[in-house]
């Protein structure tokens, strides 16, 4: 059957990923169509422009009868209309993440770069590497990508670069999404504990992680975090190459000079440079370096790639100077990533007073199961704001972050912090408190009440 006759409808396809993933499939000739209760830009208008029809609301009217396969986004639960109709129809149904590993990535050379931090930079990273060098490769990313126009694209390559998830798939299939993509290449950042809501504790996601690796051919390659003894732990029946700084890492990490633009460092002796800042980033320039390699890519085709990468949106981006005060925007949500962050941060400011202004958003973070880590990383700062944690009523007060508690125990240990509840008491406490020369960086993984404009205005 060709591209043009199949007709995908999906689900709840205004979701980043779902709807990128339409996009791309559309380009590639298939018929898209799709629903969801929240239609509005910008991925309504991505989708208009790509010629894709969307419905609004789901109801049991807006479910074509004639379409090849129904697409069923992680979003959607029993009980949604669309689907109880599709149940009751017997029609053909899969995740995103099958519907991926069926019609795009089978019988390619798959990159999964997986890990509790990094995952979008490494995978934006790897893709234009390779873009670069000439490979035109598919690519699903996670996020925004500033060297790309859009966060999916399927080719012709025999290159398949994937942002490896350890969230699972969907209602119906409660596995890791990262287990459909067929690794050739599995990189694993990192592992920590995180998706408190559906991961008990540690060991399971660690669990998880090994049943990625169980799927790499022993023809294929694993890369993991040399430094990480939770990465060190799993076991691997394709070759695996430890990337890190420690002695015993075959791809031995050391960062020889930096600026507050760049970083430069060598692998086993060869030199590299990345027009990024911090640790970490070297960490997942490295991960990229030993992958392309893998795909057969020079040192040098790799370092031209490296060298002109532009980064994701929302990583440390800068959303505007006012009276000399710098307020920038970050994904973070998790302690390790806003300590490592912090800490890049003291490279391209040096001297500069960092602020730290935190929301606790998502599942884990709203959580207290990290409220120690996310004290010790505010301590970074030179000073901090913890917001009120959002939707606290879908987190038992017993299990819930306490905010109050953080900032008096950062306080305690000599830093500046306040707890303040809404955006408005954030902006009014930072207006007083700051001063030309110093860096806000906001950490939430959602809109936050549009309060970097806000700040933006007041600090004005």
């Amino acid at each position: 059957m060709s591209n043009s006759s199949k007709h995908l409808h999906f689900i709840g396809i205004c979701g980043t990923a779902m709807g990128s993933t339409a996009v791309a499939l559309r380009a590639l000739g298939y018929h898209i169509t799709g629903s969801d209760e929240k239609v509005y830009p910008p991925m309504s208008d991505v989708l208009s422009s790509a010629g894709i029809t969307v419905t609004e609301g789901y109801k049991p009217e807006n479910l074509p009868l004639d379409a090849s396969l129904y697409i069923v986004g992680n979003a959607i639960s029993r009980g949604n209309e669309e689907l109880e109709t599709l149940l009751e129809r017997k029609l053909p149904y899969l995740s995103m993440a099958e519907l991926l590993k069926r019609e795009i990535i089978q019988g390619k050379r798959s990159f999964v770069v997986s890990g509790t931090h990094g995952k979008t930079t490494t995978t934006t990273m790897l893709a234009w590497i390779f873009e670069h060098a000439g490979r035109d490769p598919g690519f699903m990313i996670g996020g925004v990508p500033e060297n790309f126009s859009t966060g999916a694209r399927f080719t012709h390559s025999d290159l398949f670069v994937i942002e490896g998830d350890e969230y699972d798939t969907a209602y119906f299939d409660k596995r890791s999404k990262f287990l459909h993509y067929l690794p050739e290449c599995a990189i694993v950042n990192n592992i920590e504990f995180d998706h408190a809501d559906i991961f008990r504790d540690l060991d399971e996601i660690k669990l998880t992680f090994q049943r990625l690796l169980n799927s790499v051919p022993r023809n294929g390659l694993v890369l993991l975090n040399g430094d990480d003894a939770n990465c060190l732990s799993l076991k691997s029946y394709a070759p695996v190459k430890t990337v890190g700084t420690g002695e015993s890492c075959t791809e031995r990490i050391r960062i020889t000079q930096t600026s507050p633009e760049s970083t430069d460092f060598e692998i086993n002796g060869v030199p590299f440079s990345v027009p990024m800042i911090g640790e970490f980033n070297v960490r997942n320039a490295a991960m990229c370096i030993a992958a392309a390699r893998h795909a057969g890519l020079t040192d040098e085709e790799i370092r031209e790639g490296l060298a002109t990468f532009k980064g994701i949106r929302r990583r440390q981006q800068v959303r505007g100077v006012v009276g000399g005060i710098t307020v920038m925007d970050d994904f973070g949500h998790h302690p390790t990533a806003i300590r490592e962050t912090l800490r890049g941060l003291r490279q391209k400011y040096p001297g500069q007073r960092l602020w730290a202004v935190f929301e606790p958003r998502s599942n884990t973070s709203r959580r207290n199961v990290l409220q120690e880590q996310l004290i010790e990383a505010l301590k970074e700062a030179d000073g901090s704001i913890i917001a009120a944690v959002a939707n606290p009523e879908k987190v038992a007060a017993a299990e819930r972050l306490d905010p109050a508690h953080v900032a008096a125990s950062v306080q305690a240990a000599g830093s500046l912090c306040f707890y303040e509840a809404d955006t408005t008491s954030i902006v009014a406490r930072l207006k007083a408190e700051t001063h030309s020369g110093d860096v806000i960086v906001v950490f939430s993984n959602g809109g936050f009440d549009g309060i970097h404009g806000k700040l933006l205005s007041a600090l004005a």
